[in-house]
């Protein structure tokens, strides 16, 4: 039986993967404490935790009709962003898939009313809320499996924790040890080009209005008590400050962990930071003495002839 080891809202922001020099020549001659975050981070639990894959729930990857998870049994190339090609150009990325993990996943979509495909596809692209946190936390540990599940761009709040109900079957059915990666930031509003270079410093007085940074610091302070609960009841609130990706890659984490029923403990890696008006923080959920609580089940409506079956939907894009 698999089971969730450890879980993490972690930081992508460019900024981690620029020299160090151009990182202190932003900061007014400091360092982000983003990148010494994620070295600590990587030297007290992925170098000593004993799991098996990572599954990183990706906030950059944006999909329309379904959610999808990397099937691949080992992703390897060249990354360069389309967003910002300048500062992450040709960055190097090789790691082991899981595709027995990723089609388990997929199988439980029915199970949880919503639609997930696992996709194969050596040509489909990758992003760097999967690539940023693998250079920091995954290369150099070729055994560890790395996979990815984009949000989908469609999806509401509670379709995003049946999707995480479905991850969290899936785990527990399998014989994996896992890490759980919701790639992705807490408010995220940027600042106007003609603005943005005046706020590229890390400095909480640059996130784009202080009713966002107070936001944010009154939510990572939930997560530091292990108030999921709270989170999850203030979301119409929070959606005010534009969470990234609506906080999708938080809520499909923890609707794998048992959304309201876990009280899990956030341990903070570096300082909340500000990248060009957007808020970011390294928050790590340990696994509970006990393991995290079991997925809720998704309560289904019976099928009528006017609801077709998840198989029988289709696809439509646009």
């Amino acid at each position: 039986m698999g089971e969730v080891v450890g879980a993490g809202l972690i930081a992508h922001v460019p900024t981690i993967v620029l020299p160090e020099e151009v990182r202190r020549e932003l900061n007014h001659g400091q360092d982000s404490t983003l990148v010494s975050g994620l070295h600590q981070l990587r030297r007290e639990v992925f170098d000593t935790l004993d799991y098996d894959t990572v599954v990183v729930l990706d906030s950059h990857w944006a999909t329309t009709v379904e959610f999808v998870v990397t099937a691949q049994s080992r992703r390897h190339g060249l990354f360069t962003s389309e967003e910002l090609p300048r500062g992450m150009s040709q960055r190097p990325y090789d790691f082991q898939g899981d595709p027995e993990l990723a089609h388990l996943i997929a199988s439980k979509a029915d199970r949880h009313g919503t639609w997930i495909t696992a996709i194969e596809d050596d040509h489909l692209p990758i992003f760097y809320a999967t690539t940023n946190v693998w250079e920091f936390l995954g290369d150099g540990l070729p055994d560890k499996k790395w996979i990815s599940i984009g949000v989908c761009q469609t999806a509401e709040g509670e379709d995003n924790l049946r999707l995480g109900r479905a991850l969290g079957d899936a785990i527990a059915e399998s014989d994996r040890k896992v890490l759980l990666i919701a790639s992705g930031a807490l408010s995220h509003t940027f600042w106007p080009l003609r603005q943005l270079r005046q706020h590229e410093a890390a400095g909480i007085e640059h996130i784009f209005t202080p009713e966002a940074a107070a936001a944010d610091a009154e939510r990572i302070d939930w997560f530091k008590n292990g108030d999921h609960a709270r989170v999850l009841e203030t979301m119409a609130q929070f959606y005010r400050f534009r969470p990234e990706a609506r906080f999708g890659h938080y809520l499909m984490m923890i609707g794998a962990l048992g959304e309201g029923d876990c009280t899990a403990t956030g341990r903070q890696y570096g300082e909340y930071e500000n990248s060009v008006g957007t808020g970011q923080a390294h928050l790590w959920f340990d696994r509970p003495a006990d393991g995290f609580p079991r997925p809720r089940r998704t309560h289904l409506e019976p099928l009528t002839a006017e609801q077709p079956s998840m198989h029988d939907a289709g696809v439509a894009g646009s």
